[in-house]
């Protein structure tokens, strides 16, 4: 994992933000039990092409404007957050850092992510 890139806690927001997402997937208690499991979770590391094989999702084109403005981030020393992920018997859901996955993802898709996984 290159630090110079990354925060090392992801923010407020980001649980937030992942608990928004989550409760389109589960109830609304659900979602509150496994954003305080991502909240008390140890952060780890996972590749970028990993985490998109394993969410099932493709990545999005350098031209979306959140992965435009996360390029920007990095190429002035701005440090993104780690990633919220939640495993599950379908796979992998990406409940918040969709667009800093697919960013790293065009920087170089070996890039280890520091994530949050429960």
């Amino acid at each position: 994992m290159d630090k110079a890139l990354w925060k090392d806690e992801p923010e407020k927001h980001d649980f937030d933000a992942a608990f928004e997402y989550l409760t389109l997937l589960y109830t609304e208690e659900v979602a509150k039990k496994t954003v305080n499991k991502l909240k008390e979770a140890k952060t780890t590391t996972r590749k970028a092409k990993d985490i998109l094989r394993a969410s099932k999702l493709s990545d999005l084109p350098k031209s979306n404007i959140h992965v435009k403005e996360n390029l920007v981030k990095i190429a002035t020393g701005e440090k993104l957050s780690p990633v919220l992920l939640v495993s599950n018997e379908n796979g992998l859901i990406i409940a918040d850092g969709y667009h800093r996955v697919c960013t790293i993802y065009y920087k170089s898709e070996d890039l280890e992510i520091p994530c949050r996984l429960v």
